[in-house]
Parts: structure tokens; C-alpha cells; sequence
């Protein structure tokens, strides 16, 4: 089951990244005027790099990297930035694919810390992680920088840059406490990286959240594209009628952020986007997705009906504790033949007895285990024949990642 340890990072990294998880500390603050100052010391990004910011609930990473394997295979030099992480802190930034090396990410941190070392109010983790990922892409000369949110939108650390194109994905519910407990609240923080006269595309979205968008656009002075279509003319990498959603979107932004791609590079991209924990098939029985809430949880059990049928699967599954639990259960419970969960290692989750208590009350007459950890959940789950379907959150996602490579997982608790 598992596989080989890899080398352990370097001295340099390890220490710079102590620091900045100890920068958690001062929690999440959203606002633009810090990571301005911080962006304007450091003198990125970059005037002509062309930037393509995406916010939305669900599917922000997926059209992220398709967006970056289509600009790819066309030639371009690209950066990647998205969140969380799910094994290791340096996938949130990559450059034409690649990871970014502990070396830069120590150097980067570093000169980082030199600069804001008295500042009052400090920058926090996202706010450095951004700029971060902006240095390196300063210094790898990227042509094309595709910007994930972290948090929101309108004051979320990403936003103090100014994009060739705004991407917005379907906007459901989902970190309301920072948010905003209606679609009408949590579509105007989505909405806010509509900038004036920066086009914006969107996905198919509820009709209330529609509308903010829309009045946000006219606002803006900018046209607003809304993509209906499924991609179908060539092969995609990533499984399930979402993800041709998705990759209508993703080409649509590069459509309107004026980038010139060819049919051939389409092709070539979406063929082979490497998106982990999305519906990622680890080996022919197990399944790895990161659906956190219930819309994810939903479109998660429709991917499964799509693939596999009516086989129902051996779901092993930790959620936390400020999600929709019942929710997402619910979405779930229909293609499940049994629960097996397991404790996750992350401060927020949901303890595995009260997440038991409530599924009891919801599916009675579903099986459901609890375990004392995801390796004696892998154990349980060997002893039948089910296929098996990891899932809750992307931090979990990581958790069974490293578990299955044998690699150590980065648990420190990060909210974005």
C-alpha cells in the first residue's frame, strides 16, 4: 500500500517555512492594503505578465490548471498559484508544471521576512505565500500567471493585482462565517475581482448569485461572459461532466484575457491536466476528492454514477467541523455501501464519533466504522472488494495522498 519515503527536506526550508506557519498566528485578515504595501516593497508583479484570476466555490483548481496545461502546450511560460496544498507546501506554486524548489521558496521567504520583520500589522501566511509565488514568477520571467483566490474574492490577497481576464466558477455555499450566509452575500465577495473594464467570464450560476455578477459587471464598465457549454471536441484528462464544464470556462478565459492559443494546443492541454484529488483514480479501487461541501459533494456522486453505475463504494471519509456535515452526508449516502472513518489530522475536523452520530441519524441503515487512523482505514477497506472513495476535504485528500506515497504530509493547520 505504501509506497517509498522521499528525502527530507532541507535544513533552509524547513526553518523558513516554521516561520512562516508561525505567522498563522495572526489568523486570517482580509483586506488589500497590507499585501499592497508588501507587493509594492517587492516590486512585483511584473507590467507585462498577463494574469487570469479565478474565484468561485467549487472548481477554482480544476479550471486553474486547465488554463495552465492549454497555455503550456501552446508554448508560453507559465505560473501556477492555488490552495491549500495537499502534501507538500511547495505544489501551491509552480512554474511550466514544475514544483517550486525548497531552495527558492527558503531564499524567497527570507528576503520576505527581512522586509516585514517590523511591520504592525504583519502580513499573514496567504498574504506572504502570495507574494511568494509572485517573486518566482518575476524571476522565471512566466508570460502567463494563473491566480487562484484564496478566501473570497473582494478582499482576498490575490486581488490586489490587476488581471487580463476574471474568472469566476459556479459560487455556492461555503465559508460563510467569512463570507456571508446568503448566495446574494457570497456572489458580491466572488464578484469583487470584477475590476472596470477587465472582462470577466463566469460559469452557469444560480439566478440570485447571477445577478450580483451581472450588477457588478454594468457597475464596472466591463462585458461579462456567462459560458454555458460542455467542452466535448477532444479528450479530457479529468473525469466527470464538470470538468467540460470546467474546460469551457478555462478557454473562455483565455479567449477574453487575449491569450492566442491553437486548436492543437487545446487538445494537447486538456489531455493531460495532472489534477490531484479530483476524482483521482490512485489505482483500480481507490479514489481520492477533495468535495468539501455539499454542492462538491453532489457533483462528487454524480462523477461516481457516471464512471461506475449503481456500484456503490467503500467510502472513507473526515469533514470538518465548520462545514455543512449534514450536507455533505447526504450527498453521499446514496452511492455508499458502508462509512469507514477515520480521525484527520488537522485541528478543525469533525471528531469521527460525533461525525458517526450524525450519519447514524441520517442513513440508519447504512454501515458505518470508526477507526483509529487512515491507515487502519486502508486496512479495512482491503478486506472487501468495494471500490473505495476517499473524500471530505482537500486536507484529508493530502493526508491519504502522502499515506499512499509513504510521504511525510504537511499537517500544519493553514485555513486557506
Amino acid at each position: 500500500m505504501l509506497g517509498e519515503a522521499t528525502a527530507r527536506p532541507s535544513t533552509a526550508y524547513q526553518e523558513a517555512l516554521a516561520w512562516l506557519y508561525r505567522t498563522q498566528r495572526f489568523g486570517i485578515k482580509l483586506g488589500l492594503d497590507n499585501i499592497r504595501r508588501l507587493l509594492s516593497a517587492l516590486s512585483i508583479p511584473e507590467r507585462h505578465q498577463r494574469i487570469i484570476h479565478v474565484a468561485g466555490t467549487n472548481g477554482k483548481g480544476s479550471v486553474c490548471a486547465m488554463i495552465d496545461a492549454v497555455c503550456r502546450a501552446q508554448g508560453y511560460r507559465t505560473g501556477l498559484f492555488t490552495s491549500p496544498h495537499l502534501v507538500t507546501y511547495r505544489e501551491r506554486i509552480r512554474v511550466d508544471g514544475e514544483m517550486i524548489a525548497e531552495e527558492n521558496v527558503a531564499r524567497g521567504l527570507n528576503s520576505i521576512r527581512t522586509h516585514v520583520s517590523d511591520w504592525d500589522p504583519h502580513p499573514t501566511f496567504f498574504e506572504i505565500t502570495t507574494a511568494l509565488a509572485l517573486i518566482h514568477f518575476k524571476e522565471r520571467a512566466c508570460e502567463v500567471i494563473v491566480l487562484e483566490t484564496g478566501l473570497g474574492g473582494r478582499l482576498d490577497a490575490t486581488n490586489a493585482v490587476e488581471p487580463a481576464v476574471s474568472v469566476i466558477t459556479p459560487i455556492g455555499y461555503d465559508h460563510q462565517a467569512w463570507l456571508g450566509n446568503s448566495l446574494e452575500e457570497i456572489a458580491g465577495e466572488k464578484a469583487g475581482i470584477i475590476k472596470a473594464r477587465i472582462p470577466v467570464v463566469s460559469a452557469m450560476q444560480e439566478p440570485a448569485a447571477e445577478k450580483i455578477l451581472r450588477a457588478r459587471a454594468a457597475e464596472c464598465e466591463t462585458p461579462i461572459e456567462i459560458v454555458s457549454g460542455l467542452y466535448t471536441k477532444t479528450p479530457l484528462a479529468l473525469a466527470g461532466t464538470h470538468q467540460k464544464q470546467n474546460a469551457s470556462l478555462a478557454l473562455a478565459a483565455v479567449k477574453f484575457g487575449g491569450i492566442a492559443v491553437d486548436e492543437e494546443a487545446i487538445a494537447r492541454g486538456l489531455a493531460s491536466v495532472d489534477w490531484s484529488a479530483r476524482f483521482q483514480l490512485w489505482d483500480d479501487r481507490i479514489i481520492i476528492d477533495g468535495a468539501h461541501n455539499p454542492a462538491g459533494a453532489a457533483v462528487l456522486a454524480k462523477t461516481w454514477r457516471e464512471q461506475f453505475g449503481e456500484e456503490r463504494a467503500t467510502i472513507i471519509l473526515a469533514l470538518l467541523r465548520d462545514k455543512d456535515v449534514a450536507g455533505i452526508w447526504r450527498a453521499l449516502a446514496p452511492i455508499a455501501q458502508r462509512m469507514i472513518l477515520p480521525p484527520a489530522h488537522n485541528e478543525r475536523a469533525l471528531p469521527a464519533p460525533e461525525l458517526a452520530k450524525i450519519g447514524e441519524a441520517l442513513s440508519p441503515e447504512l454501515s458505518i466504522s470508526i477507526v483509529s487512523s487512515i491507515d487502519d482505514a486502508f486496512r479495512d477497506a482491503q478486506e472487501e472488494r468495494e471500490r473505495v472513495l476517499v473524500t471530505g476535504s482537500l486536507h484529508f485528500a493530502g493526508e491519504a495522498l502522502a499515506t499512499l506515497r509513504g510521504e511525510p504530509a504537511a499537517f500544519e493547520e493553514c485555513a486557506q
